[in-house]
């Protein structure tokens, strides 16, 4: 046969089972397999934006009905205490813990992870991801805050970011026709996760609690089996394609985009360009702004829209009493929920879209048209409109979405990709770095408003949103900067083939299909998407349910 249908399969042979030896694709193979399996993985760790559904059992675990409240407790005493409750400011570290470790852990790590390959990676993202959960069980049975913040936090959050990674190359990799919409494929499922998470952890919740437990340990327990299952069979699932491979017919748009390279740039050499800090910037900027949305949606939609929220337009925040204080937050509630939806929507929408307009276009798309819709929110707020205000709101959080999915392409893009699953991973810093500036930005811009006087309605975000107006427009500027790179900066040709040589795809010097096909909808790649589409489903459903009352 010729090279476009043979490959050499004698390096499977050696290698242990998770070595990037044994997972190099055979002919016939489908590539739309992989997808699910990076799904089963993101929709697991995608809990970790959901994981706030546990402050409040928490903070009562050990009064149950009501919390164990001491005065004099502090952040320090907080860690050991055996006699007091947790306050819900010092559960909710362990969510910053999360995305720290997350860009944390995917920068140190991503270089080993384009050596060891995406399944050995997701194989120690599960261990951490589902162990890191057990730890924080033992913490909640004996009592122990610090036990939390190490398992979920630290040692989950390592888990988060290289199974954040995992299949990010590889995606790339088989979809060069397609990077954006493989990449948000799989990156929706950390968005999703909480949307399946979140549910399922209330209804264990509600099924383990008793007179004497408030049932969070008994579910985290379960819900590390379950993740680690799908988490396992996900890593079980990739493949790589071999070095050179192309699906059949398809050729590199080079001729059509000075943005998007045929080469290479190192590792070492991709964080010394001015390119890479430019997106470091256009992405950091994107997830500040978006991330404090996240953060205030609830308390923002009750303290502006009040009383019409269960219609009673002429009552304000703080003329409301508990029952109807209650029964907005509930209707909140659903606004995060719908938040969500829009979310995923966006990593998927707004990746595939930029392989038609380009990575540039669609991330000025994000600057200029948030922007607009973050400096109207005000009007719509003062306008009393709902549904205005959470349409806004839900563009807004489709492209925050959407940035993430978007990124890994561009890199792609820019820097080629042979690396960019590293690469990928050193950018994440910028989330890491987001995680803390959006909202730390956001919560003291609101606490200085309400401690000169600003009662809760439209007027207390209005600084807010002006405010992050201007750093999306900061981002546009850097989106704006963004050249390609010069020559001196790409691999040459024998150091590429040096390296796609030590990938154990030794006979794969020239390139094509190698007998693996563009794929399709089989009865095999069908189940392998019911697997991770089932849950997503139900996910949805549920949000939608819970958003209905908000314009109910």
């Amino acid at each position: 046969m010729t090279a476009a249908g043979t490959r050499t399969d004698g390096a499977l042979a050696g290698g242990g089972l998770l070595d990037r030896e044994r997972i190099v694709a055979r002919p016939g193979f489908n590539r739309w397999l992989v997808p699910p399996a990076a799904l089963a993985i993101h929709l697991c760790i995608g809990m970790a934006y959901g994981f706030s559904v546990f402050w409040l059992p928490l903070s009562k675990s050990l009064g149950i009905t009501a919390s164990t409240a001491c005065p004099d407790l502090t952040l320090a005493s907080a860690l050991f205490t055996t006699t007091c409750d947790w306050r819900v400011a010092d559960l909710g570290w362990i969510y910053t813990l999360f995305f720290v470790l997350l860009g944390s852990s995917a920068a140190i790590w991503g270089g080993w992870l384009e050596r060891a390959g995406p399944r050995k990676a997701g194989v120690v993202s599960a261990c951490c991801w589902c162990g890191g959960i057990i730890l924080a069980a033992i913490g909640v049975i004996t009592h122990q805050l610090w036990m939390m913040w190490l398992g979920a936090g630290v040692i989950g959050g390592i888990g988060l970011g290289l199974g954040y990674i995992s299949p990010v190359s590889t995606l790339i990799k088989w979809f060069p026709d397609r990077r954006g919409m493989a990449t948000g494929m799989a990156i929706m499922g950390f968005g999703g996760g909480a949307m399946i998470g979140a549910p399922l952890a209330n209804l264990l919740m509600n099924t383990f609690k008793t007179d004497s437990s408030v049932g969070v340990w008994q579910t985290f327990i379960v819900m590390a089996v379950i993740y680690f299952v799908f988490m396992m069979g996900g890593a079980f699932g990739y493949r790589i394609p071999p070095a050179g491979w192309r699906p059949e017919g398809w050729t590199p748009p080079a001729a059509k985009s000075t943005m998007i390279t045929t080469k290479h740039v190192h590792l070492r050499d991709a964080h010394r360009t001015k390119q890479f800090w430019l997106i470091w910037a256009v992405l950091c900027l994107n997830v500040s702004a978006g991330i404090g949305v996240i953060g205030m949606a609830s308390p923002m939609l009750q303290e502006i829209f009040a009383g019409s929220l269960i219609g009673l337009p002429d009552v304000g925040f703080a003329q409301l009493d508990a029952g109807q204080k209650a029964s907005i937050a509930t209707i909140a509630a659903g606004f995060a929920g719908l938040l969500s939806l829009f979310n995923i929507g966006g990593r998927f929408f707004w990746a595939s879209l930029s392989d038609k307009i380009g990575r540039k276009n669609t991330y000025y798309c994000f600057f200029v048209l948030g922007i607009v819709l973050y400096a109207l929110a005000p009007t719509f707020a003062g306008m009393g409109n709902k549904a205005l205000f959470v349409l806004s709101f839900g563009i807004i959080l489709s492209m925050y979405g959407g940035g993430f999915a978007t990124i890994p392409a561009y890199l792609a893009d820019i820097f080629g990709t042979q690396f960019v699953g590293a690469i990928h991973g050193r950018l994440l810093t910028a989330w890491a770095t987001a995680g803390i500036v959006g909202p730390v930005v956001v919560n003291y811009i609101r606490e200085a408003q309400i401690a000169a006087g600003v009662a809760p309605g439209p007027s207390l975000y209005t600084g807010t949103m002006y405010i992050l107006a201007g750093m999306l427009a900061l981002g546009l500027i850097a989106n704006a900067l963004i050249r390609p790179l010069s020559d001196k900066w790409f691999m040459s040709d024998d150091e590429v083939a040096a390296l796609q040589a030590k990938s154990a795809a030794v006979n794969a010097g020239p390139t094509g299909s190698f007998g693996i096909g563009t794929g399709g909808l089989d009865a095999k790649a069908m189940l392998a998407w019911a697997v991770v589409g089932i849950p997503l489903l139900w996910g949805v459903w549920v949000t939608l349910r819970a958003t209905f009352a908000l314009f109910g």
